[in-house]
């Protein structure tokens, strides 16, 4: 099996333990899953895209994470700004504006 280049994390809000907040699924994370698969699959681009647990940020969700750049991406919230962000993947860089870790 080949691996892809790219690996698009997606939070979900899930928990395995504790008080469920969600605010990632309450912002619309789980509605932005099939465009960002089908996105990257219209630009050429090697991706696996999977939901995960919460990453313990919230305030900061819809949260993306995409490696094996490392990048950890907040406030995604619409199909604008998942474009943008695929975008600058295309040209191996990062969204500034959107990163909430270094």
């Amino acid at each position: 099996m080949k691996k892809p280049d790219y690996l698009i994390l997606l939070c979900n809000s899930y928990r395995m333990v504790g008080e469920a907040k969600g605010t990632c699924l309450k912002r619309g994370s789980s509605d932005l899953i099939q465009y960002i698969s089908e996105e990257a699959a219209d630009r050429g681009l090697d991706v696996a895209v999977t939901t995960t647990a919460c990453l313990n940020i919230c305030p900061q969700g819809p949260v993306i994470v995409i490696q094996p750049n490392n990048y950890w991406y907040g406030g995604i919230t619409d199909e604008d700004k998942i474009d943008e962000v695929l975008d600058a993947l295309e040209e191996n860089e990062a969204v500034e504006e959107y990163l909430i870790a270094d």
